[in-house]
């Protein structure tokens, strides 16, 4: 299914194949529009004018590239060429760019993306569960038929609302993955996810793997049913770019007590003291 390049711009000027436009010019209607191009994409997201994690997001660029079509990736020119448009557009805050790639095309800009406030961080958010399962779930690029069903279902309201969040379920009831976000749960003092070969590796699940690690615990395999997460009186929280560790308090109809949880609540500290070193050795170099 055909899909446009360019998807919720931000900010007044893009990058496209070694020229910059204005997001108001011809060539962003152009690129606006449906496209029969195989488009690979990152979203990275800027802390302080540093693009986080850089280097695990072009890692996976060139995975899902050589997956499907095995055309060079020239990571490094796309590196440069990131921060070069930050730098251009005077950008040095925080912010989320996205990195689009196709056979013969490189696109970046500022994308608008769904931020949590800071009420889901402390009463964490509302989700909905759509039965879903991901073709090649390891690549990253555009389906239109997923973006479609994803959208419909965004939505739709449950008894909490629109749902910020939706986690998906496999063919046998199982919850595996968010629609955005990779998804961890807590029971029985382990920290669980689906097998890496159910999922698409997050660049942030990676760094929570880390955090894991710096407090002490390691990350088990194991997928469920809602019958057992609530049975087992599970904490749920899930991680994505756009807002690093979020809990989960709703899952449809279904509440759980992840706030409230001291290993959630001290995998997200060690998460955000990794980050900040990041960012830290990394404002030198920009």
């Amino acid at each position: 299914m055909a899909y446009p390049l360019m998807e919720h711009p931000s900010g007044d000027d893009f990058f496209f194949d070694g020229a910059f436009y204005n997001v108001c010019s011809d060539k962003a209607d152009e690129l606006s529009k449906p496209t029969d191009d195989r488009t690979y994409y990152e979203t990275v997201r800027i802390r302080r004018g540093v693009l986080l994690f850089l280097e695990d997001h072009m890692a996976r660029l060139t995975k899902s590239v050589k997956g499907l079509e095995d055309f060079p990736v020239d990571t490094k020119d796309i590196s440069d060429k990131a921060y070069s448009f930050l730098k251009k557009i005077g950008f040095n805050k925080d912010g989320n760019i996205r990195i689009v790639l196709t056979k013969d095309h490189l696109l970046i800009h500022l994308v608008d993306v769904n931020v949590p406030d800071r009420s889901m961080f402390e009463n964490g958010i509302n989700t909905s569960l759509l039965k879903w399962e991901r073709q090649t779930p390891n690549l990253k690029i555009f389906r239109g038929d997923y973006k479609n069903t994803v959208n419909a279902k965004f939505k739709t309201e449950n008894a909490h609302g629109k749902p910020f969040e939706l986690v998906l379920s496999d063919n046998d009831g199982k919850l595996y993955e968010g629609s955005m976000s990779n998804l961890f749960v807590i029971m029985d003092g382990k920290v669980y996810s689906a097998p890496d070969d159910k999922i698409l590796i997050g660049i942030t699940r990676r760094r929570v793997i880390e955090a894991l690690k710096r407090s002490g615990l390691e990350l088990a395999t194991g997928m469920f049913t809602m019958d057992e997460l609530v049975k087992g009186n599970a904490a749920i929280f899930v991680s994505s770019t756009p807002f690093d560790i979020l809990p989960v308090t709703y899952i449809d109809d279904h509440t759980f007590n992840s706030v409230n949880d001291p290993l959630l609540n001290m995998i997200s500290e060690a998460y955000a003291g990794y980050t900040e070193e990041y960012i830290a050795s990394h404002l030198e170099v920009i």
